[in-house]
């Protein structure tokens, strides 16, 4: 049978989402923990490869396994076999034709952003920091010019295998919520370090340094040399995964885990 799992995780106690030989993986310490439940080794297959230190509120994946355990095991049983970083928040049979990271339809990431004189010491790793004020306003004039289908090279990492550099943007904001800034992106996929290098130009617009404008300059260029700098990971969140409603799955037949969540 193929099961889909909802998982949740904090970024910084891991080494990324991809499994490598040393095992401090988000996915090698689940599939550790499904693994004991199921008596047989689990391979996961995700919706998205976070990297070291980008956390999840709604990372989906499945895995086929000849076990059969009630829903409960795979999310009750399995987290007790895992590190308090990381917790599987549901699981659901889907058939075959399901698949976490081709079928997905849709991908959305929040960053979070304190753009405060003092770096916050409580949320260090969780959330982001610059030291100026940054203007909202130009910020999300900034965003809106790189929505829709487009060749995203100017933020993509040298290190980047995507096949193709083009992506469809479908939603791209930036508010201001309390003391902390958040920038909302949601597009059918992402480049490596796309979001983190859309922040980083973001930040270069709303310190004043760029009009808004340049945003769109930068990306007809497709040149990453002409970008700003990768921001930190510590701030970056994926928060919904949605798929085609003819899957049974939880949240209202998509799979969207949790609706973006603010932090006050």
């Amino acid at each position: 049978m193929r099961i889909a799992l909802g998982i949740e995780y904090a970024g910084n106690a891991f080494e990324g989402w991809q499994s490598q030989p040393h095992g401090r993986t988000v996915q090698d310490v689940v599939e550790r923990a499904l693994g004991i439940i199921a008596g047989e080794t689990v391979r996961l297959h995700a919706a998205g490869r976070t990297d070291a230190g980008v956390h999840a509120t709604a990372q989906v994946a499945h895995f086929d396994t000849k076990a059969h355990r009630p829903m409960t095991a795979w999310v009750r049983g399995a987290n007790a076999w895992l590190p308090p970083g990381v917790a599987i928040r549901w699981a659901v049979e889907v058939d075959e034709s399901f698949h976490a990271r081709y079928r997905a339809r849709e991908r959305s990431y929040r960053y979070l952003l304190h753009d405060t004189p003092v770096r916050p010491a409580i949320l260090s790793g969780r959330m982001g920091w610059f030291h100026l004020p940054l203007d909202v306003e130009k910020m999300a004039a900034a965003a809106a010019l790189v929505c829709g289908e487009h060749d995203f090279s100017s933020f993509r990492a040298t290190s980047c295998q995507a096949k193709t550099p083009v992506r469809t943007l479908s939603g791209a904001h930036v508010r201001r919520e309390g003391g902390i800034i958040l920038f909302d992106f949601s597009a059918n996929g992402f480049l490596h370090h796309m979001v983190r290098n859309l922040v980083g130009a973001l930040v270069v617009v709303g310190k004043g340094e760029r009009a808004p404008q340049w945003l769109g300059e930068l990306l007809r260029s497709r040149e990453r040399a002409k970008g700003a700098p990768t921001f930190a990971p510590d701030g970056l969140y994926l928060c919904g995964v949605s798929y085609p409603s003819h899957w049974l799955l939880p949240e209202g037949g998509r799979i969207i885990t949790r609706p973006f969540f603010v932090m006050t």
